[in-house]
């Protein structure tokens, strides 16, 4: 009863925006940023035909960040590298995603000390935080499967840069981790 009836086949309705989300999400491109034993299970599932993840439009890992859209933080962050980790992620290409592997990118890990950042939130905004110690190839490619979902639902339009400047500062401007107090801080 509806359009889709009356047209002939072959053809295909959609939006704008969910054509250019579903380029966007089978055309990643990683940077390679791994800092510790995280880095490890992500080159298993860049390099091993076990977790092949060309299948999903990432052929290779990127080593300039100007060729790169997604970053895999794998590993934790001392604060000398911070001010790298933000000048990578600063020249990456726009539209941009983050993915914080292993418990010590995503909170300090069992690292609480001066030497280590608290979570690589603090230094780039993050879309898919992945826990584990160290976490397995499997659950890598699960959590850019959930990006490549959040990047297909995702709204274009003029003031999207707006958009994500605002996003950015709250994220920067949240509390510390170490600051919270218990899980209703």
């Amino acid at each position: 009863m509806g359009l889709e009836e009356k047209i002939p086949s072959g053809f295909v309705l959609t939006t704008v925006e969910k054509l250019a989300g579903y380029m966007r999400k089978n055309s990643l491109w990683p940077a390679t940023f791994g800092l510790a034993c995280c880095a490890i299970e992500m080159m298993a599932v860049g390099s091993a035909a076990k977790y092949d993840i060309s299948r999903f439009g990432m052929e290779v890992f990127r080593a300039s960040p100007r060729q790169a859209d997604l970053m895999i933080v794998a590993g934790r962050v001392s604060n000398k590298m911070a001010p790298v980790l933000r000048q990578i992620y600063d020249q990456m290409a726009a539209p941009k995603w983050v993915i914080a592997m292993g418990a010590c990118a995503s909170s300090g890990g069992m690292f609480n000390n001066y030497a280590i950042v608290q979570g690589v939130d603090h230094v780039v905004p993050v879309d898919i935080y992945l826990p584990g110690c160290p976490p397995r190839p499997e659950m890598l490619l699960d959590a850019i499967l959930k990006l490549h979902s959040k990047i297909y639902d995702e709204k274009l339009g003029s003031n999207r840069a707006q958009i994500i400047k605002e996003v950015e500062l709250a994220a920067m401007n949240a509390k510390p981790t170490i600051e919270m107090k218990g899980l209703l801080a």
